[in-house]
């Protein structure tokens, strides 16, 4: 009895060092994972060198500044001994350099880093100073970038000179160089006073009214702030005609991309003004494919063709997809006349495309595919009832006080 039982004893001790063993075995170490969260400044001007500082997580051990491009390279800043100062490089931009965004790492004795945007650019670089208060503007050149992060609950504010009819435009890079911040754009007066705001992360586009002296304020949404909302300060000058372009940004990639297979990167025809006007709609052929604005504001953009009986087309928006902040909405009529009145049937009206995800009976699941392909944008299919003339309106439910021309759309009809 005595043997038995000291024999459980130890079969149940070999058991549990054995199940502690296996846990201890299926745990698995990770070294932590080195991230490279800013560049200050965050950008250089083409064929100059730009001393730079770094800052991340895990970051120890830093050996080398690297690029995804051989036209940028960098070396350890050193001091007055000749010792490398910590975190800090001189990065040498080659003058051959394309415009553009890059990528920088940093190689540590826990690997490479995560990647940070770093800009290369035309205009003339410069850094920010303390600049909170309109007294302490800090001075631009126009065609010039500013460098610059955000204090939080606080305003930055810049002052630049510009003559009457000068056509300026005010650009904040933030979001598509890899940064925390929302920015708001105001240009004032030289006593502060608003004159044109952008709470979109959109541009100014500003026409000088007078001589003198303007100021520029920037602030977060939320006015956070911080090391990570920082952001670049495009102010140039462009002609009247001109077509505005942006300063270079990475791009999100949607569930929904744009063009469809098989679709031209080009459409083939534009709306002709006017056709905001049901008397004075545009006449246009199947299958089209036309470019647009939904400009001015409350536009509606009309066009009217004909079609057969039995035929079926597939009719799609897009705009949102495009990254703009719009909502179109499409309706087709069947337009008949009776004597001299003229009679419209409702024949299709498409609005959004739905998302592929669905809540589940339960509510508290979801069912579908395991990503949210919707858009505001209209895709849907159209029957034609009838031989006859059939009229189709196009318009932005956020278009009501919008009056930005930038607010683009391509409407694409093709065979079913």
């Amino acid at each position: 009895m005595k043997i038995k039982s000291q024999t459980l004893l130890i079969a149940g001790l070999f058991g549990f060092l054995f199940c502690c063993g296996a846990n201890l075995s299926a745990q698995s170490v990770c070294l932590p994972a080195p991230r490279l969260l800013t560049t200050t400044p965050m950008g250089g001007q083409v064929g100059t060198q730009v001393e730079i500082s770094v800052s991340g997580e895990h970051l120890d051990g830093i050996a080398d500044l690297l690029f995804s491009d051989p036209h940028l390279t960098a070396a350890k800043k050193l001091d007055a001994a000749g010792n490398p100062e910590p975190n800090k490089y001189v990065v040498s931009i080659a003058a051959d350099s394309p415009p553009g965004i890059y990528e920088a790492r940093v190689l540590t004795r826990l690997g490479l880093s995560s990647s940070r945007i770093f800009s290369v650019g035309t205009f003339l670089e410069v850094t920010q100073k303390p600049n909170t208060t309109l007294a302490t503007a800090m001075e631009l050149q126009v065609n010039s970038i500013c460098n610059s992060a955000l204090t939080p609950r606080a305003i930055d504010h810049y002052a630049f000179e510009a003559k009457r009819g000068m056509r300026i435009i005010v650009d904040c890079a933030a979001r598509g160089i890899d940064s925390k911040l929302d920015p708001v754009l105001v240009i004032a007066d030289a006593d502060g006073r608003d004159l044109l705001v952008e709470r979109r992360a959109g541009i100014l586009d500003f026409k000088v009214p007078a001589d003198g002296r303007y100021i520029i304020k920037v602030h977060e949404l939320t006015f956070k702030g911080g090391n990570t909302c920082f952001y670049r300060l495009v102010l140039r000058e462009l002609a009247p005609d001109a077509q505005i372009t942006r300063h270079p940004a990475t791009r999100t990639v949607n569930s929904f991309s744009w063009p469809p297979q098989g679709l031209p990167e080009a459409p083939s025809a534009s709306e002709a003004e006017p056709n905001n006007d049901v008397s004075k709609p545009q006449s246009i052929a199947l299958p089209c494919d036309i470019a647009g604005s939904f400009f001015p504001a409350a536009d509606v953009d009309v066009f009217e063709f004909d079609a057969k009986k039995g035929e079926e087309w597939w009719i799609e928006v897009a705009s949102e997809r495009f990254g703009l902040p719009t909502d179109p909405s499409l309706l087709v009529q069947r337009v008949t006349r009776e004597g001299d009145v003229e009679k419209l049937i409702d024949v299709v009206e498409l609005s959004d495309i739905p998302s592929p995800v669905k809540v589940s009976s339960n509510g508290y699941a979801y069912d579908g595919p395991p990503y949210n392909a919707g858009s505001s944008d209209p895709l849907g299919k159209l029957s034609i009832p009838e031989d006859g003339r059939y009229r189709l309106q196009l318009r932005d439910l956020f278009g009501g006080t919008r009056n930005d021309p930038r607010n683009v759309y391509r409407l694409v009809i093709r065979q079913a």
